[in-house]
Formats: C-alpha cells, structure tokens, sequence
C-alpha cells in the first residue's frame, strides 16, 4: 500500500502525516544497482518527500535534492502535487556506511517548481544531523522556522516516515504540550514504522491524546520516463547527432537519470522515428 495519511492532534497544537510506501518499489530500484546503504538513504528520501509536498496544492514539482562531498554524490526525490513520486541517487561503486558517512559535507535543498509562471522557491542549508531525519528537522528550524519531528525507516521491501508540526497556539500551556508531543515522538523507532501502520502506530503513540485521522491520499511511485519522453529527446536532437552516434557505437543507448531504465534505438529505430515525425508534420500542415 502506498499511502499518506494527515492527522491532527487538537489536544496538543500538532498536525502531522504518516506515509507508507511498499508497492511498485521494483520499478525505482530494479533497473539500479544501488549498493545496499546507499538504497537506504534513497528509501528514507523517498518516504520523506510526500511528507515535505503534502501541503501541495497548485500544479508543479517538489524536489528534496542533497549534494555531498562523500561517497553519495547526488540524491535527488521529485513529487508532485498528485503525489506522484520519483528519486535517484549518484554514488562511488564502493559506497557505504550512515548518513554521515555518504553525505558529509553537502547541501540540503528544497525546491518548489510550479507549472507556468509561478514563484519558484528553494532553501539550501548545510547537512547536518547523524541521520536524514535530523538533517531535515534542522532544515526545518532554520528554513522554514516550524518546529518538525520526522522519523523514517526504509528496509523490508517498506519505506515509512512519520512528520509532526508544531501548530501556531494561543497563550496557554504550549511548552508542555509540544513537549509532550517530543517526549513521545523521541520514543518512536524505525521497528516501530515497520511493524505498525497508520493510525494504529499513531494510537500506540499518542495513547493519551485524541488524534483525528483524515482521508489518507495515494502515492504513486513511478518514474516519468518513457519511450515517448526518449524519442522526443532523439528528435529534439537532430537527425544528422543521432546518426552520428549510430555510425560510431552502433545504436543509441540511453538510461533514464531515476529509474535507470535502458532505452536502446537501432539505425532501423531511428528511421522509423524520424520518418513519423516527418508525417505527423505532413497531417498538422494540411490541416
């Protein structure tokens, strides 16, 4: 099931969201082979982007991008306001080890790109945090001046995170319920996400208080990539560069940057490409 579920905690000024990620994880993974703590940080980024978009309403892209200086040199999650969701990641062959070990000394960015000619947006704050969680609740602090817990978990075929957000509260008892809520949200593991699911982990969390489920929303995890996507590049290229390429290597071979997927066009692909490109502009010119 790949799911986001919202939630509110009236009795403590929070809000938050549960994700759940465990089908179609072959069509990001397969075409890779991401050594395995790489694929680790991969999953938790890709749990953590419905989390980040969740407040996406107008069309357009969220992108959570880190640049490091270690083994991981790229780690990038595209989502869109339809939770459509897609991540990569460039690495050394011999990468290993934590968080700190393959992203130390990079940059955590996240972008907003919306359809047509709207504001972009984009924060970039130094990595920072034993793990990408804590990297991103320091994010949160800094950039965005909204006091966040994340936890997430990526193994056992089940990518899984949990956000809470403080909200705005009137005068009252706020220290001691947001501290409430961080003394309980301290205790939540990575088993924890694991084993149990939406409300009811949220239940075992936050047994004392009321939490009000909303209508959980569905993630789709799948690359964009496609052979329409693929031939439309090869045409924007020109036919004299693609020939070129057939001449020296024989074919044209291209992986897509997320999912890794092999596109492979002969001379004989190329003719054909070309030559109903050729007629599609025929028909549009008589009519």
């Amino acid at each position: 099931m790949n799911q986001l579920l919202p939630f509110l905690i009236p009795g403590r000024g929070a809000r938050g969201y549960w994700v759940e990620i465990t089908e179609n994880l072959d069509a990001m993974f397969g075409w890779r082979d991401y050594p395995p703590d790489v694929a680790t940080q991969l999953g938790e980024a890709l749990a953590a982007a419905p989390l980040l978009a969740a407040d996406m309403t107008q069309p357009g892209r969220f992108n959570l991008q880190f640049q490091g200086e270690g083994p991981v040199k790229l780690l990038v999650t595209q989502i869109d306001e339809q939770l459509r969701l897609r991540g990569m990641a460039k690495h050394a062959p011999d990468a290993e080890g934590d968080f700190q070990a393959l992203m130390r000394g990079g940059l955590l960015a996240a972008m907003i790109e919306p359809e047509g000619e709207g504001e972009r947006y984009q924060a970039m704050v130094e990595v920072v945090g034993l793990a990408l969680s804590e990297a991103l609740q320091i994010y949160f602090s800094r950039s965005e001046q909204l006091q966040t817990l994340i936890r997430l978990s990526a193994r056992d075929g089940k990518l899984a995170g949990l956000l809470v957000q403080r909200l705005p509260e009137r005068e009252g008892a706020v220290d001691a319920n947001w501290e409430h809520v961080y003394a309980l949200m301290r205790t939540v593991t990575p088993d924890d996400l694991q084993q149990w699911h939406g409300a009811e982990l949220l239940n075992r969390i936050f047994a004392e208080d009321e939490v009000r489920v909303f209508e959980p929303r569905p993630i789709e995890l799948v690359c964009r990539c496609s052979t329409q996507q693929i031939g439309a590049m090869l045409l924007g290229l020109g036919r004299d560069e693609v020939d070129s390429v057939i001449a020296e290597q024989g074919e044209v071979a291209v992986n897509c940057e997320f999912c890794g997927r092999g596109y492979r066009y002969t001379g004989a692909d190329v003719v054909e490409l070309f030559a109903a490109d050729a007629a599609a502009d025929v028909r549009a010119t008589r009519h």
